[in-house]
């Protein structure tokens, strides 16, 4: 099981640097979750699969390019947690000062946890 989660995180970061979001679904549960979390805050939670593709789809407007690299891997059971470094080039001004054109630079962690061979809930942390 631990290589196959490993492929099935490895093609949703791929697709994800992509803007691949057919790419990103297709080892998703059709009930998983989706949460980010900021600071020890949930700052967006997604329920369902088609909630979780609306929001990838309006996230894409925020980026000129992404990357998420995979620093390190935790395997435990049924769930997944990668350290990752993110780089992105904004398109778009955010409220906390950074502009369009600015780079974001920040460390974090994702983990996914698996039922049933799929992804049912991703947590991003930074």
């Amino acid at each position: 099981m631990k290589e196959q989660y490993r492929k099935m995180v490895e093609s949703y970061v791929r697709a994800y640097n992509n803007f691949d979001i057919e790419g990103m679904t297709q080892n998703l549960d059709e009930d998983m979750v989706f949460e980010n979390i900021s600071n020890g805050k949930v700052d967006l939670r997604t329920e369902g699969l088609e909630e979780f593709r609306q929001q990838a789809e309006s996230a894409k407007q925020y980026f000129k390019q992404r990357e998420q690299i995979i620093e390190s891997w935790d395997f435990s059971g049924s769930t997944v947690r990668i350290a990752i470094q993110y780089k992105a080039l904004l398109a778009i001004d955010l409220p906390n000062g950074l502009k369009s054109g600015d780079t974001l630079e920040i460390e974090g962690e994702s983990e996914f946890e698996f039922v049933d061979g799929k992804i049912k809930k991703i947590t991003d942390k930074s």
